[in-house]
């Protein structure tokens, strides 16, 4: 299933009724706050979270923007790989 890019969010499925989601909020200095991580439960131990975090990264970098965690799933994946420490706010 494709990754499709909307307002302040990534996500699969619906736009109206995403069946897996990373929102984030803008916040100043070219910032983008992670607020929520969700999957459905079908899709979970796929890598679902992962490939929607790899998609918010590539839309961060390609417009200058830093990210700052705040759902625990974005904490713990900026702890765990390195690909993104030039993105951490």
């Amino acid at each position: 299933m494709d990754i499709k890019r909307a307002e302040n969010m990534v996500y699969m499925g619906d736009l109206e009724r995403p069946i897996a989601k990373l929102v984030w909020k803008p916040l100043e200095n070219n910032v983008l706050l992670a607020t929520e991580t969700l999957v459905d439960p079908s899709l979970r131990g796929q890598g679902v979270a992962k490939k929607l975090l790899d998609e918010t990264a590539q839309f961060a970098r390609e417009n200058g923007f830093k990210i700052k965690p705040k759902c625990s799933y974005v904490v713990k994946a900026f702890e765990r790989y390195k690909e993104f420490a030039d993105i951490i706010a």
